[in-house]
């Protein structure tokens, strides 16, 4: 099915399932432990083996030698894989780092052997007799010392976030330098890891030429495609499993090395090999956030119109690596004609940079929210105000392209006055409940909606049930259940009567887990099966033209029959796609969101703690408003970790992540938040899909680290640009305690 024109009145509208808050399916078998991981797959292959992956100790270089004799010798190790026995696999095209082979070392902990053996703890022990001679060379870790040099250079996130190395509109210099009231102002923002519960693990078995990897993947046609060329198979020997993920947020975009590993530890054994990336290997040897240096020139009318806005960043990244984005969403948000976006990106010698939950937008709207604050306080506006002021309803560099939907205006009217925003103190510091300082502080939020193609298969069989088949993945947010959701919508049938099973490369390719892109395209795909499957029952129950499916019946024309009827002589199965004509050329695509945020600041301590946050949402028709509030108090919870406490420190000197375990890098849970209320708007998009949604999990997280910092200034009066604002970069420049 092309989607070429905007969807009219169709199945999804009648919203008997779709957009009910609905219990996750899969619920059941998370909380009781019978959902398996990848690494928990005991049953798929017998007699397998453990591997354990070793890591560089020096981030540049080469390995001279590898003594293996002492391991080989080790109590139940079956074999060792070693670099050096391999040339460097080939690369996917989202792929960075070398995952393995050779004997040149790109980064720390980048795998150099699997130790095989017949348990973990043997292959864990044998590991440790590994010995290793490296020849060290000088490696480049300090962005900031790179920053004055590094080039200019353009790209992409492949998550929609793009932008070319420098882009201007108007005349930013001359508008600059005549406004009224500037401001230019330069914020960081630390690498970020990505810290999911489950690690980066996989199960892989040959039979003959064919090989399964049962992996925690979130974009399975992508980890096919990438696994058949990592290792020079044939793509249709290669069967990739993934029906559970345990948290990906970008990581699990595309293969790491344990996928390979597993590979060619069962290849060496001859025999099913399960790995799992220990957890101290996971920040240095996957991908991470890249760190920023952001720079922002806002130049504004009196009457808070923006005239000039430029936003210049610079991040790092391995040679062929791209930039963090974080200037993306600077193209659009606001309107203004004279406009500037650069990026400039430093080679560096740190772990491969790459997709972490809204790439670009996340770290951008960091640095570009924080700065609108500062503006609105040079103005004398309110900040709520002063973004409304400079809202568009266009794309502000191609005016002839107007927006499919945007309600950013609403989103902020709506939170300021759910949140209470008119009891705000405008004056920073000047609220007090005993020792600590109360602030409250908002923050746009910006994410744009991309359309990819997905594909789906559909079956009815004899007793009225509606089985799904896609390769699309739950990566926690909930996708068993809307995609249920969208066939029993589509078919007329309650929930109770649909199966459906995801993640296995062997169903048809969907849009998959990443981007903000996977539920409206995946049940985009969904529908367009059903169009089809519906036409086949039609046929069989001899009904055509306006035919109704409600209830567990097809109805038309004054007849009705039970849809399992149409089945009763064998199982129809259909099979479609969705995919897109040029309405995202004629029409900006994008979702938006007002976020404000109530903190308290120990005056003493410089402690702080969040006690309330808002999200009012606009993101098309919400498919399941339980599982979308999900998703955003969870991308709100990330975000006051970025802004309070995430940080992937560099040791400066040797070249790696030092706080590379959960016990060191700091994450938010929920309970650190008393209070998270989320809002959706009463929206559709049909200029988006037939499902008329739109993305909303990564919009949760996007502005989250400005209102947090901003409500920080209005509580403490100091204004801290370098996240994470931890309490020693303000507790000497709080208000005296009297």
């Amino acid at each position: 099915m092309k989607f070429e024109t905007p969807a009219g009145t169709n199945p999804i509208d009648q919203l008997k399932v779709v957009g009910k808050p609905t219990d996750r399916i899969d619920g059941k078998f998370k909380t009781t432990g019978t959902a398996p991981y990848a690494y928990e797959r005991h049953d798929v292959a017998p007699n397998q083996a453990y591997g354990y992956i070793v890591g560089s100790a020096v981030a540049k270089g080469r390995i001279s030698s590898m003594n293996l004799a002492d391991a080989k010798a080790a109590p139940g190790v079956l074999a060792i894989v070693s670099t050096l026995d391999h040339k460097p696999l080939p690369l996917g095209p989202q792929n960075t780092a070398n995952l393995f082979g050779g004997a040149e070392v790109q980064h720390y902990h980048q795998a150099i052997a699997l130790v095989v053996a017949e348990t973990f703890e043997q292959a864990r022990a044998a590991a440790n007799l590994i010995r290793v001679d490296y020849a060290r060379t000088k490696g480049k870790y300090d962005l900031e010392a790179l920053a004055p040099t590094a080039p200019l250079e353009g790209g992409g996130s492949g998550e929609g976030s793009a932008a070319p190395a420098i882009d201007r509109v108007g005349n930013f210099d001359g508008a600059f330098a005549s406004a009224p009231v500037k401001l230019d102002q330069q914020y960081t923002t630390p690498g970020h890891s990505h810290a999911m519960m489950e690690p980066f693990a996989t199960i892989a078995a040959w039979d003959g030429p064919k090989l399964t990897v049962w992996t925690s993947n979130q974009m399975i046609a992508w980890a096919k495609r990438d696994v058949a060329k990592t290792l020079s198979l044939s793509p249709e020997n290669v069967r990739v499993d993934s029906p559970y993920i345990g948290g990906g947020f970008g990581g699990k975009l595309f293969v790491r090395a344990d996928v390979p590993l597993a590979a060619l530890g069962a290849k060496a054994v001859g025999r099913p090999v399960k790995v799992a990336m220990q957890r101290p290997l996971i920040a240095n040897n996957s991908t991470h956030r890249p760190a920023t240096i952001q720079r922002i020139r806002l130049g504004a009318t009196k009457d808070g119109r923006i005239t000039a806005i430029a936003h210049e960043s610079t991040s790092g990244n391995l040679p062929e690596g791209k930039p963090e984005v974080a200037v993306q969403q600077t193209k659009l948000l606001y309107a203004g004609a004279n406009r500037m976006t650069l990026m400039k990106l430093a080679v560096m010698d740190l772990p491969e940079g790459n997709a972490m939950r809204a790439p670009g937008e996340a770290p951008g709207l960091m640095a570009l929210e924080m700065a609108m604050d500062e503006m609105a306080e040079k103005l004398g506006m309110d900040p709520v105000e002063f973004r409304i002021v400079n809202d568009t309803q266009v794309d502000p560099e191609k005016p002839q392209r107007p927006f499919s939907q945007r309600q950013l205006v609403k989103c902020l009217r709506d939170g300021a006055d759910r949140f209470g925003w008119s009891r705000r103190s405008a004056k920073p510091a000047s609220v007090r409940e005993g020792r600590w300082l109360i602030g409250m502080g908002m923050a746009a939020a910006f994410r744009n909606n991309q359309l990819t193609k997905s594909a789906a298969r559909v079956r009815l069989d004899g007793k009225g049930m509606v089985t799904v088949e896609t390769d699309m993945t739950d990566i926690g947010t909930g996708t068993y259940t809307i995609i249920a959701q969208t066939a029993a919508e589509m078919m007329g049938i309650g929930l109770d009567k649909v199966v459906v099973k995801l993640g296995d490369s062997d169903f048809p390719a969907s849009a998959g887990s990443g981007g903000q892109w996977g539920a409206n395209n995946s049940t985009a795909g969904v529908y367009a099966a059903c169009i089809k499957l519906r036409e086949q029952v039609g046929q069989r129950l001899g009904m055509t033209g306006d035919v109704e499916f409600a209830d567990g019946e097809v109805r038309a024309g004054g007849r009705s029959a039970k849809l399992a009827d149409a089945a009763r002589n064998g199982p129809l199965t259909a099979e479609d796609f969705i995919e897109y004509g040029d309405l995202a050329k004629k029409y900006q695509q994008s979702t938006f969101a007002g976020h404000f945020v109530e903190v308290a600041v120990d005056s003493f301590t410089g402690q702080t703690r969040i006690r309330r946050m808002l999200a009012v949402c606009a993101a098309g028709r919400i498919l399941n408003p339980k599982s979308a509030r999900n998703q955003v108090i969870g991308g709100m919870t990330m975000g006051a970790g970025a802004a309070l406490m995430e940080e992937l420190a560099v040791d400066k000197r040797f070249g790696f992540f030092v706080n590379h375990d959960l016990a060191t890098y700091e994450v938010p849970v929920h309970a650190d938040i008393p209070h998270q209320e989320v809002v959706f708007l009463d929206e559709v998009d049909p200029i988006s899909s037939p499902m008329k949604a739109k993305g909303v999990g990564e919009l949760g997280i996007c502005g989250v680290g400005a209102a947090v910092a901003n409500a920080i200034y209005n509580a403490t009066g100091v204004r801290v640009r370098d996240y994470p604002i931890t309490l020693e970069k303000h507790l000497t420049r709080l208000p005296q305690v009297a």
